[in-house]
Order: structure tokens, then sequence, then C-alpha cells
């Protein structure tokens, strides 16, 4: 079984107490706002570094409401923060994972192998007596090369053709019942809804292996089947892309479709369903 891609909190502070080079990133980020940087200022794990997920992890142009970034602007931004293919990544955001997820996602995706995220994020930290700094570390810019497509990814055609296209916004969402932020409700004709919310248990955390295995064999996942994930921008996908292969399933990683719903209910022209499973 393939290292998982998740790192405990016990993890986290073992590795700070030894010597071993580590680049620790810090993607607090929230949707509707406020931005993460003044909560960074504020207070962060020691050592970390802020990347923003909407100039660095994100790109200017290209479908849905979060496009993948350009491999230039990328290697720039992961310069900046000292990232390197060498050393190991781990990534961290306020405790829902989807920041992280997104920026572990986008790693692998440009050539990284030795990436986790934090499980439980910044608020695990707290609530485990984690030391905590306002002090920005002084970092020396890598030469990181960036080379893009190390993860599969699929556009609106790729995803529509998927043997398995899994929808994992809150079930309202794709239902059509409620739609804050897209032009109209509704899903992809022929996506199955698999909430990405119910991957963690009360405290926030992932749920155990075994428990995030059976809930994805349930939902079809298997490894003759291709597998395509999609969601509003393609942030919570990419958390269910992690979760997948926390869950340790022997089977390919699924395609992530970036764009998501954001750019297939862009078009007017493509069909939209609503109400249960279609």
């Amino acid at each position: 079984m393939a290292p998982s891609p998740i790192t405990t909190v016990a993890d986290l502070r073992a590795a700070l107490d030894t010597p071993a080079p580590l680049r620790l990133l810090d993607i607090r980020w929230h949707l509707s706002g406020p931005q993460g940087r003044p909560e960074y200022d504020a207070g962060h794990i020691p050592g970390a570094v802020f990347v923003d997920l909407e100039t660095v992890f994100s790109g200017q142009s290209g479908g849905g409401r979060h496009p993948l970034p350009d491999a230039e602007t990328l290697q720039a931004g992961l310069r900046a923060a000292g990232v390197s293919a060498e050393v190991p990544v781990i990534c961290y955001d306020s405790g829902d994972t989807l920041a992280a997820a997104r920026a572990w996602w986008v790693l692998r995706w440009a050539g990284l192998t030795n990436v986790t995220v934090l499980d439980g994020g910044w608020a695990a930290w707290l609530a485990a007596g984690g030391p905590v700094s306002t002090d920005e570390p002084r970092v020396e810019a890598s030469d990181l090369v960036v080379r893009t497509g190390a993860m599969p990814l699929v556009d609106a055609d790729g995803a529509v053709h998927a043997e398995l296209l899994m929808d994992v916004r809150a079930h309202n969402r794709y239902t059509g019942e409620v739609e804050p932020f897209d032009r109209v409700g509704g899903h992809i004709p022929g996506a199955v809804n698999v909430p990405g919310g119910d991957d963690f248990d009360e405290s926030g955390r992932f749920l155990a292996a075994d428990q995030l295995a059976n809930r994805y064999a349930d939902a079809g996942v298997d490894a003759d089947r291709e597998v395509v994930v999609s969601c509003g921008s393609g942030i919570t996908a990419a958390r269910t892309i992690l979760a997948i292969e926390a869950a340790g399933l022997p089977v390919p990683t699924p395609a992530l479709y970036a764009g998501s719903y954001s750019d297939w209910s862009s078009d007017p022209s493509r069909p939209i369903a609503t109400g249960p499973q279609s």
C-alpha cells in the first residue's frame, strides 16, 4: 500500500522536532472570505509559509471559478515559498481540508510526490496544544521546475463520458434546491452524488482508512472503472481524491474535472439535471 497522504498532528510535531528538512505550507482560505493571510499573520504553526490559494494554486483563466494555474505562475509561487522536489511538503488550512487538499492535488499534478495534508488542519493543531508563532520564517527561494500533468485531469467532455462521475457537493446543491454560486442549480446528467463532507468524523478528522474504503467501494469506485470527481469549482473534488488515496483502495487515482459544475453550467447549451440521481 502506498504511504498515506494524511499527516496527523502527532506526526507533524515529531517531524518538527527533528533536523530533517520540511516545507510546511499554510493554505488557509475561505470561499466566501475573509482570506487567510490575516489569520496567518495572527498566528501559525512555527516554520509555516503562507501560500495563497487564489493566486498560486488557482489560475486567472480557464473553465470554472477556480481554474488551474499555468505552470509558470505556479512555479514562481512555489519557488518563492521554498518548495523543492527533494523536501517533504505538508499542507494545512483552517480545518475543513478544502484548501490544503487543493494545494496537495496541484503539487502532485506539478510532479511533486512527497506531499501530505495535516488532518484537521489549524483547528486540530490548536486543539492538541501545538505551539503558535507570529514570526514569518526567512525562506530561500528554490529552483523547482514544475512539469504539470502528473495527476489525471479531464474536461467537460471527459466528465460526461466517464464510467462513474461523482458529484461531491452537498446534496441540496446536487439536486438544485440550493445554488449560491453558479447561474443555475442542478448537476451534470448521469452524475451520482457522494457528498465529500461525509468523509469526516465529528471532530473534523478524516474517517479511518477502512471506513473510507468501504464508503467509496459502495459508491462504485473500483479498479475496472474510470472514475471522475466533480464539485463546484474543483476544490472539494480534490479533497475527495485525497480521501480515496487515504482509503488505500487498490484503484487508479480518480481524475479531476477541474472546472466542475461551475464550468459545466456556464454553457447554456449543456443539459442540467435536477432532483435526485438522474
